[in-house]
């Protein structure tokens, strides 16, 4: 094992022994290069005042070369805002800028001991950081059986992952804490699982209670204090998108120091949440009561961004730091969330006046982009397909019940005819 990854390991062992032992094969063999070409560039970006021949980008006049062609485009940016790499682990400013946020917005968050958010190519790539860390095959990774199927490809078919599923909704629509509980007991033989928690939920737009979430916690809790180390993953890919009466803030606030069994990762980003989704910028953080456990994770986190993307891109980077500093950031936030909440109150009006019957039912939604119909008639993919077909309306099925619907890409004005049409084409199925 290279020696810098046993240093790093025997940091863990000391500090977080609880943590080192739920690192994957991988996670113990990982490291960030100390003496290869970026630290060696970075030393140099200091000290070579004369001249700087480390990095491999090319500069003209004292500033990185490019192409006017693009620079035209852009030129409310400095070059060096653009075209150099940025830093593996994330443009330093941003990741200020994206902690203060999340202290912000997580008042919970406030006297915890959690990292500096590291930079990624959005949640997918963060997620994929998680895995590669944390899961070896066979290891479970639990979350519930309405879900995001990269899930499934990021930790069950790259990893070698045991995928635990449980149900999300109790028989009265609550958040199923109970079954997140036997789930993780289950795992007591094994000794470790992965938790992801996805709220907003994608695909049923579900975000638990205030009292589903202390429920939430208590089934961790338990799972912690019979021995099993946790990894417990917040997807937050939409937060902040809370219409009603739910937790506002991410769980993470809560898990940060909760248990020494239990290792809390924020994954995030401003992708969804300052629709940006073609910048690719995402966030891991990692919680930790000690300071040399949590640079030992970021340091084998940096080896995994490394060893696959090197580093994310920097004009993206650039463009978010940007919209987080502008005063009008808050007021253009707010008007896009009043419009998002516009159309999910509209959904639920259209869905609650009785006119449907009872072809379908609806899965209790509240927050982010979606909502899931329950089919009780025909089967998902035969109506997805015959709507594709006959009324050129797109939605996705999953499983033979369940037709999700994002009412985040459906003016508000359209959601009534999107709905009755979706109505008719049960009636077409039904003959």
């Amino acid at each position: 094992m290279n020696p810098l990854a046993q240093q790093l390991n025997n940091t863990l062992q000391e500090e977080t022994p609880q943590v080192y032992a739920m690192l994957s094969t991988l996670g113990k063999q990982i490291y960030f290069p100390k003496e290869g070409i970026l630290s060696q560039s970075a030393e140099a970006g200091s000290k070579a005042k004369k001249y700087n021949a480390t990095i491999g980008i090319a500069t003209e006049g004292k500033g990185p070369m490019h192409l006017s062609v693009i620079q035209d485009t852009l030129s409310a940016y400095a070059p060096k805002d653009l075209y150099p790499y940025a830093p593996p682990q994330g443009k330093p400013e941003l990741r200020t800028a994206w902690r203060n946020k999340m202290l912000q917005e997580n008042p919970s968050l406030e006297g915890k001991s959690f990292g500096n958010p590291m930079v990624t190519n959005a949640l997918t790539h963060g997620l994929s950081i998680v895995a590669d860390l944390f899961a070896d095959a066979g290891d479970a990774v639990i979350y519930p059986d309405k879900n995001w199927e990269n899930y499934e490809l990021t930790f069950g078919i790259r990893r070698g992952a045991e995928i635990v599923n449980f149900p999300l909704y109790t028989p009265d629509y609550k958040f199923n804490s109970e079954g997140l509980r036997e789930a993780i007991l289950a795992q007591k033989d094994k000794g470790k699982a992965i938790v992801v928690l996805n709220f907003p939920n994608n695909p049923t737009g579900y975000t638990p209670s205030l009292e589903d979430g202390d429920q939430i916690i208590a089934a961790l809790l338990a799972g912690a204090e019979a021995g099993i180390k946790l990894v417990v993953v917040t997807d937050d890919a939409y937060f902040g998108l809370f219409f009603e009466d739910s937790l506002q803030e991410s769980l993470f606030g809560k898990l940060a120091g909760l248990h020494p069994n239990i290792l809390p990762i924020k994954v995030d980003g401003a992708t969804k949440e300052e629709y940006v989704w073609g910048f690719r910028v995402g966030f891991i953080t990692f919680a930790s009561e000690s300071a040399a456990a949590l640079a030992a994770l970021e340091q084998k986190a940096l080896g995994i961004i490394r060893a696959t993307i090197s580093s994310c891109s920097h004009p993206s980077q650039t463009f978010v730091l940007h919209a987080l500093n502008s005063p009008e950031f808050a007021s253009q936030k707010q008007e896009k969330f009043n419009v998002m909440k516009g159309r999910a109150n509209k959904v639920k009006a259209i869905l609650d006046s009785g006119k449907y019957g009872d072809v379908w039912d609806y899965y209790p939604f509240n927050s982010g982009y979606f909502m899931c119909l329950k089919l009780n008639t025909v089967d998902a993919d035969q109506l997805r397909v015959h709507l594709l077909d006959q009324y050129q309306i797109g939605t996705i099925a999953l499983g033979e019940t369940d037709l999700r619907v994002a009412f985040s890409c459906i003016e508000e004005e359209y959601l009534q005819d999107l709905f009755d049409t979706i109505y008719q084409g049960v009636l077409d199925l039904q003959g």
